[in-house]
């Protein structure tokens, strides 16, 4: 038997071995077992993998992203071979890992119940007891349709093969534009098979190295994600690398439903999404409608101590405005289909910018104008499909605080420079700290127009000015917009989740679209450069995320109640009354409690409402001129005079501090 010289790259360490023939993977790492597959010339390969003579292995370690998608997708498999034992006439769909987890679709003939989930996991659990071992194995287009002749939807991928991943969320987990694979699950003892599926992996060595899983839900799923295809069962659930990982997730995922902004908006009476309007268009209630109201006028107040000049636009097109912006041919998907009118299409806005290109447009332009900052709150509609609207976080019908600044190219490294600085410092007043950019590129996809040279110039210019901001800066290639590079700002929001906020694109190609032209100072016509921005992304996102980000317990500035009076007695009212008299001539708003509930059910309900300031009042309050605070945290102040309470309560809104 000869020997291969193999080399163990690890971080930037190499360590070469020389190895008998035969030698596998697994026999590389033994006794790791945090180590579930190799990476070998970019490529994932199973622990089964046996290696030739000068490959460069690297270990991927459980932990890792890839690790944590092959243990997952492997989970998933586990899943359905669950289902289709207790199911048998259960139909195999697609089964890729996610974030924190995995799904998997079947076409049953009824709805999985609660029960039914709690079923599946317990058969879940006997098999990754069972130990079975995930093996890998070639076979051709024939052979799959042969072994797989009873699966319909297996068919359709193996038919679609190259193309599946772009047909099918999901697929690429299962059918690549190679070889295809099969993955039996054998039986640990006698080898004998089990379970078959469709993927191209790589696996776990078994399914004891999943250490913990649990199930969380089941949905409708239209299958290949079309309306028009067969509606389809999907389980979803999640798989960790250790139990207490998992108990973590748990907890976090409980704290998230804890701040969900639709259950929030609901018990707060801040907004609602009546039926008779139809999914994703929300109505803002009137304490809803005060917290925008802050939002929008802080926001307003610094754009215009920033140089942008507000413009309105309306709410519908005809079709020939979207054909030139380019939008038609590659965003029709996401618009709601036309409205025919005298002859013409027209339809609803989807986004701003083509408008504010007219507005550029109406007369001619000096470079003494430029940077020229056009600045709306926009109301759009996007048609989402019914599977991802959630809430204010995706919807159909939404206001962009859309801006588009036209300046020279000279002039477009500093305007980035200070839009990100503006961008960023307005997210901070709002209450968001943690931060990281991602710079989203081109690749090789023809949904991309404009030439290299351009796209080159504009991504390098947005990297100069996310790194000056010395936040980390993560790489997103092929994620641009088709017009031109961006940078995104995402922020962690108080439990540490992710949110992208505020987008900043650049655009050389709507200018030469639209003929966009001003007269430079050598008396030449120059086409300007075009730098889309929305700060919020949309109003109703940023008002959820705000929202979960503070648990419904808004800074005092946004809060819609900012402070409530509760008397101890009903002869403590007129007092109270007339302490919210001079706050409102302050600016504030306060509200008093002379309800017949008694005092403690007043100040129950005030906590529930998550009212920053509670001002309490008894006899001796008024004897000394004075009031009592008891704030959100259950503290309390006693005998504060009443110049100081109403300093106090407008210091807070003042400077937007937390209470």
């Amino acid at each position: 038997m000869s020997d291969v010289r193999v080399i163990i790259q690890r971080d930037s360490e190499r360590e070469e071995r020389v190895v008998a023939t035969g030698t596998t993977t697994a026999d590389l790492f033994s006794g790791d077992r945090s180590i579930v597959a190799v990476r070998v010339a970019g490529q994932l390969k199973d622990l089964a993998y046996q290696p030739a003579e000068g490959d460069e292995i690297e270990p991927v370690e459980i932990t890792s992203k890839d690790g944590l998608d092959i243990l997952r997708h492997s989970t998933a498999h586990v899943m359905a071979q669950a289902v289709q034992e207790l199911f048998p006439e259960a139909k195999l769909g697609i089964g890729p890992p996610i974030k924190d987890g995995f799904y998997y679709d079947f076409d049953v003939e009824t709805p999985f119940h609660p029960d039914d989930l709690k079923r599946i996991e317990k058969k879940m659990q006997e098999i990754q007891k069972r130990g079975q071992r995930f093996s890998r194995r070639v076979v051709t287009d024939d052979e799959a349709r042969e072994e797989l002749s009873a699966e319909p939807y297996k068919l359709e991928l193996i038919g679609l093969k190259g193309s599946a991943a772009d047909a099918a969320e999901g697929a690429s987990a299962e059918v690549g534009a190679g070889e295809l694979t099969i993955y039996d699950n054998l039986d640990a003892k006698s080898g004998e098979l089990c379970w078959k599926d469709l993927c191209r992996g790589p696996h776990l060595p078994t399914t004891r190295n999943i250490p913990a899983f649990k199930l969380m839900r089941s949905a409708a799923a239209y299958w290949r994600g079309s309306e028009k295809n067969p509606q389809l069962q999907r389980i979803y659930g999640t798989a960790w690398p250790t139990k207490d990982e998992l108990k973590a997730y748990l907890d976090f995922l409980a704290e998230a439903e804890k701040r969900d902004h639709r259950k929030l908006g609901a018990e707060l009476d801040l907004f609602s999404f009546p039926d008779e309007l139809g999914s994703g268009l929300a109505v803002f209630h009137p304490k809803g409608g005060v917290i925008r109201k802050e939002m929008e006028e802080y926001s307003r107040k610094r754009h215009e101590e920033s140089g942008y000049e507000f413009v309105n636009t309306p709410h519908i097109t005809k079709a020939r405005l979207f054909e030139t912006s380019g939008h038609l041919p590659h965003y029709m998907d996401g618009m709601f289909p036309p409205m025919e009118f005298e002859g013409q299409d027209y339809y609803l806005k989807a986004m701003n910018c083509p408008m504010h290109n007219l507005i550029f447009r109406a007369r001619g332009r000096s470079y003494r104008e430029l940077p020229l900052r056009l600045f709306e709150f926009g109301t759009v509609y996007r048609y989402e499909k019914s599977g991802v609207v959630h809430g204010l976080t995706r919807a159909r019908g939404f206001t962009q605080d859309d801006s588009h600044i036209y300046c020279t190219k000279e002039q477009m490294a500093d305007e980035l420079d200070n839009l990100l600085t503006f961008v960023l410092n307005l997210l901070r007043d709002y209450g968001l700290s943690d931060f990281y950019l991602e710079l989203s590129t081109r690749d090789d996809s023809d949904k991309f127009i404009g030439g290299p040279e351009q796209w080159e110039e504009a991504t390098e210019e947005l990297r100069k000015a996310a790194e000056k901001q010395g936040l980390e800066l993560v790489m997103d290639p092929g994620g641009a917009a088709f017009y031109g590079p961006k940078i995104s700002v995402q922020a962690r929001d108080a439990i540490g989740r992710t949110w992208q906020m505020s987008t900043i694109q650049v655009d050389f190609n709507q200018p030469e679209r639209f003929e966009l032209e001003y007269t430079a100072a050598d008396g030449s016509r120059q086409q300007p450069v075009m730098i889309h921005r929305a700060l919020f992304g949309s109003i109703e996102r940023f008002f959820a995320v705000l929202l979960e980000h503070y648990a419904g317990a808004f800074p005092v500035w946004l809060a819609p109640v900012q402070a409530v009076g509760i008397p101890i007695g009903d002869t403590h009212v007129p007092y109270l009354e007339e302490f919210a008299a001079r706050a409102k001539a302050k600016g504030l708003r306060m509200e008093v409690d002379s309800s017949s509930d008694r005092m403690q059910k007043k100040i129950r309900n005030a906590q529930k409402s998550k009212i920053p300031f509670m001002v309490i009042v008894g006899d001796e309050d008024v004897a000394g001129n004075a009031v009592s605070f008891r704030y959100r945290d259950g503290s309390q102040k006693n005998g504060i005079p009443i110049d100081e309470a109403l300093a106090e309560i407008a210091d807070a809104v003042e400077r937007r501090i937390q209470v």
